[in-house]
Parts: structure tokens; sequence; C-alpha cells
């Protein structure tokens, strides 16, 4: 029997990392994948690409991957170069050291896992980096999914949150994240796979980490001082395990602002990160007809 561990989205967050690998010690896996979003989100990606080669850990290409080579290589608008609310995403790919952007430039989309042939390894989808497999995912828009690859065990990432279905077509397993979960629990969190063939069982492991020391980093570092309302509302995501950013960002399209550091507290006042998002989409349903 195979045991295959394997993690996603750890964020720069190198307390979190350093937690699993402690953790990954005592599990006896046969091998270690990672699902992609080393980078991004977080103040130490360097220190992430290093620590995973160093490891020897096979991975793949997430999202935050593209957008970093993005911005190092200068491949934005314009607009990106200055705007309050691109300045964390600047940050971010100023740190990024040579070695770590030639090393997650070069990730292939997907894998399959060397010792287990039998799952598939993408980000998002087998479509996109961008698209999110979750439980909001209908029946058939997974077993979509499950048909567009030729393994039975589909694993992903991208939407911070484990799930974990059965069909009689496949298994699609979403590990979590690492660095930044959005299931409520602040822990870090990824899977271990323990099977052979067409059957396997899946373990989600939730290891706790010393979130001070990367409230830490995040300051000696310049990351929260220059990072604007993105670092301050990354490190709510760290705090309440629930997105913030981005529903930030869909409030102040809704109000026709430019997100800023000046408007979080503002935002914060009326967004409660425990209520059902669909509230929170029925608020902004709201600001948008005022």
């Amino acid at each position: 029997m195979k045991r295959v561990a394997i993690l996603a989205d750890i964020h720069g967050n190198m307390p979190a990392l350093y937690a699993v690998m402690d953790d990954l010690k005592e599990q006896a896996v046969d091998e270690v994948i990672v699902a992609g979003d080393l980078v991004g989100r977080g103040p130490e990606g360097t220190a992430v690409v290093r620590e995973v080669v160093a490891q020897g850990w096979p991975c793949i290409r997430g999202n935050h991957e593209d957008y970093m080579i993005s911005f190092c290589r200068g491949d934005i608008p314009d607009a990106w170069r200055v705007d309050e609310g691109w300045a964390a995403a600047r940050w971010m790919a100023s740190e990024l050291a040579p070695d770590a952007l030639a090393f997650i430039a070069a990730l292939p989309f997907s894998i399959c896992v060397p010792s287990a042939p039998q799952i598939r390894v993408v980000h998002g989808s087998p479509l996109s980096n961008t698209q999110g497999i979750g439980s909001w995912t209908s029946d058939e828009e997974m077993l979509e999914f499950l048909g567009q690859i030729e393994e039975r065990v589909l694993v992903c990432a991208h939407t911070h949150r484990p799930l974990h279905r059965v069909f009689s077509e496949g298994v699609i397993v979403n590990v979590g994240s690492v660095g930044l979960p959005f299931n409520g629990d602040w822990r870090a969190q990824y899977a271990i796979l323990a099977g052979q063939e067409a059957e396997w069982d899946v373990e989600f492991r939730c290891v706790p980490y010393d979130r001070g020391a990367l409230f830490a980093i995040y300051e000696e570092s310049g990351f929260l001082a220059w990072g604007g309302a993105t670092s301050a509302l990354l490190q709510k995501e760290i705090e309440y395990a629930r997105p913030f950013l981005v529903p930030f960002l869909q409030w102040a399209e809704a109000k026709g602002l430019s997100p800023r550091l000046g408007l979080v507290q503002e935002f914060l006042a009326v967004f409660d990160p425990n209520l059902p998002m669909r509230d929170f989409f029925a608020l902004l349903q709201t600001l948008q007809k005022e």
C-alpha cells in the first residue's frame, strides 16, 4: 500500500510549512507532492520555494505562480505598477529571488504521482489553475472533471477548503491549504492518500503552528508596511481562516471605489467572515443598487 502526502497553497507561510514538515516525519509517507501556490499571499515566497526544492518534492504550477511570474517579468498592465491595490503583489515579486522565479517558471500544469500513477494532481481543475472545485460544485460538474482525466483519482487545491467526493467513476480530493485555510480552522492543512490501484483512503491532516511567528515576519520583513490593504487583510485571513481579501475587492468594486488601506476599517464594519457568502453577495447587490 502506498501513502502519498499532497500539500498545496503554502503561500509564503514558512512557519506553517515547517509544522507540516515536522508532522510528515511521523506519517511514513512514500512521497510528497506540492499542488501549487507555493508563493503569493504571503511574505516568504523565496524561502518556501527553496525549502521545497531542497526536499526534492515534485510540484505543479498554481495561479499564484503565474501571477508572480507576470509581475517579475513586467508583463502586467501599467496601472498595476503604481496602484496601491497591487502594492503587496509588487512587494512579493521583488522578494522572489532569481532561482525561485526560475523554479516556478519551469513547473508543469499537472502531474501524475510517480509512485501512484492512478492519481492526477492539478491545482484548480483539469482545465484551469484558477477554477476551483468545492462544496458548491455540482455532481454533474465533478463528473465532467473526472471525464477529463485518464486516472481514477483527481487531486486538486486552490479553494483552500478540504473536500472528498467519491463516485463510481472516480474520486475527487481537495487537499485544502497549508498556509491560508478558508474552512474556519486556522491550522496548516494537507491530505494523505493511502491505498493502491482504484482504492484510496483519504486522511486530512490539521497541524497547529506558530501564527505569532508569522505575524512577526509580516512586521519585520516590511510586508505589512508596504503591502497596503492586501497585507492587512491577509493577516485577517490567517486569524479567522476565512476569506477577507476577495470580499474586500468585491465590496470596493460594488461601491465604485479603488481598493486601498484607508477603506479596510469601513469594510470590516460591515463584513462578518462567519456568515455564509450568499449573505455577503446579497449585501453587494444592495450596494450596487444605491
